[in-house]
């Protein structure tokens, strides 16, 4: 039977966290943390449900988040979505080729269902998960806990052992590990321009057998049947 793959969304699938975290880092000024940029966001954030950002931005800030710190980062990132957001390069024949191999795909991302669903349709990626997105709204402890991956691999159907994990964060790798499925590291987001090499050690040294920073890589990888 082919593996199951498990795609966290922002930086794997659509190119959306280069957007994310500027207007995180946006937040972070208003409320007081002027030394915060969305460069040292992405070492610190990246995966986490939005909000265990708020509790970091507010430590660093020295007040609390506002309680609507989620929902004000949603709106202005919808906003932006329909403009301005794409599919990492190569995403939709990616999902085409898994999708032809007879592979199980969901999706398990940090975002909320409403940012996760319209990031899958403005990018056109949403007919190859159909019921299996899979949002940290939807269980109780996002990344870096097991539940969300868990969530999705119930969804699809398949055991934890059986699913092939593609993040972009060392707290999404420790997911993965956590519930029992083989993590693999990516690092072809925009997000990572000028330090691709130093995030792939990180994701290595977080536990994946495998980095790569272009989907096609990624494809090659899982049709070759060497990570299971």
């Amino acid at each position: 039977m082919p593996p199951a793959i498990i795609f966290d969304l922002d930086g794997c699938l659509v190119d959306s966290e280069v957007l994310s975290l500027k207007a995180i880092a946006d937040e972070a000024h208003r409320l007081g943390a002027q030394d915060l940029n969305p460069r040292d966001l992405g070492k610190e954030v990246l995966g986490l449900k939005m909000s265990r950002i708020a509790e970091l931005i507010a430590d660093r800030a020295g007040r609390p988040a506002p309680e609507d710190f989620a929902q004000r980062i949603d709106r202005v990132l919808m906003d932006q979505y329909p403009t301005d957001l794409n599919p990492i390069d190569g995403a939709y024949d990616l999902l085409s080729a898994l999708h032809h191999a007879g592979c199980h795909m969901a999706v398990a991302t940090g975002s909320s269902k409403a940012r996760m669903a319209l990031a899958l349709r403005t990018t056109g990626l949403d007919g190859f998960f159909e019921g299996r997105a899979c949002s940290s709204d939807q269980v109780e402890h996002g990344k870096p806990a097991p539940d969300l991956f868990l969530l999705a691999a119930k969804v699809i159907g398949r055991a934890p052992g059986d699913c092939i994990v593609i993040e972009d964060s060392p707290h999404g790798v420790e997911g993965a590990l956590a519930a029992g499925m083989t993590p693999v590291g990516f690092v072809g987001g925009g997000h990572f321009e000028g330090r691709r090499d130093d995030h792939a050690d990180t994701l290595r040294q977080a536990g994946c057998v495998s980095i790569v920073d272009r989907l096609d890589r990624f494809r090659d990888l899982v049709l070759s049947g060497h990570l299971m």
